[in-house]
């Protein structure tokens, strides 16, 4: 259990719609993008959008993608992942924006 005063950091990301190399069936186009901040609150560019499906594919990887990894670590390494819906052939980019210190009591 975290203790009053206990920090940790954490990066916040931005998650950015690098290419579509198919047709857009979910409507939205290359440089969209949401962004992950305060570890958990998740923010969208007023009156757009970000589908949800593509969101859920790279959603696991978030919480790492957060925190600092090893240099040998793959998931530090790469940046890219795809949406699973194949007519789109979506490919989004993941890129650390920030970093932030977060009182460890705040976090569940």
């Amino acid at each position: 259990m975290a203790a009053a005063g206990d920090v940790t950091e954490v990066y916040d990301l931005r998650v950015t719609v690098d290419s579509i190399e198919g047709r857009s069936v979910c409507g939205m186009a290359v440089g969209d993008y949401c962004e992950l901040v305060h570890s958990a609150q998740l923010r969208l560019p007023d009156g757009k959008h970000f589908c949800v499906y593509a969101l859920a594919s790279v959603l696991p990887f978030l919480a790492a993608k957060q925190r600092d990894l090893p240099a040998g670590d793959w998931l530090e390494q790469d940046t890219r992942f795809t949406c699973p819906d194949p007519e789109e052939r979506l490919v989004m980019r993941v890129e650390r924006v920030g970093r932030r210190r977060i009182d460890s009591t705040e976090l569940t």
